[in-house]
């Protein structure tokens, strides 16, 4: 009997794992697709729209210059994007200059405060895509904040 337990434990335990690699190659794929079919622009995007409250988001933190809200596809149990609410050309990290230091400064303490708010005690990842090779999908500055699972390393 705990034999037959163990075969049928360790067949759920290998099949798990490959549809859980399958799901992540898959959503990997797109991701990558749809960053590779955004074109870097100055625009108004997506993220324009939710800071106008004109698109629903579930909002986790905003003081006057940062929004945060949970990603509507999720890559960690807590996957939150913080931006900041004047886009100020900053349509990525690589577009940076001097007078964005506070900016930038204030989206990564709004991530050290959110972590704490989201109780992520033992740690969690900040991400910042840039460009189309960096998987970058909305040309507005994003900080992802990933949580809630043991990260692995290298990323991507």
């Amino acid at each position: 009997m705990v034999n037959e337990y163990i075969k049928h434990w360790t067949r759920l335990t290998v099949l798990s794992s490959h549809i859980s690699q399958s799901l992540s190659i898959s959503m990997a794929s797109s991701e990558k697709e749809a960053a590779l079919a955004a074109v870097p622009s100055d625009s108004p995007t997506i993220f324009d729209k939710i800071i106008n409250k004109e698109i629903p988001s579930t909002i986790v933190f905003e003081d006057d210059k940062v929004l945060a809200f949970r990603d509507i596809s999720p890559q960690a149990p807590t996957h939150i994007l913080i931006i900041p609410k004047v886009k100020d050309g900053l349509s990525g990290l690589s577009k940076a200059e001097e007078r964005h230091t506070e900016i930038l400064g204030q989206l990564l303490y709004a991530a050290k405060l959110i972590a704490k708010q989201e109780g992520l005690d033992d740690g969690f990842r900040v991400v910042i895509n840039d460009g189309p090779s960096g998987c970058q999908s909305v040309y507005h500055l994003h900080v992802h904040l990933l949580g809630g699972r043991q990260m692995n390393w290298p990323p991507g």
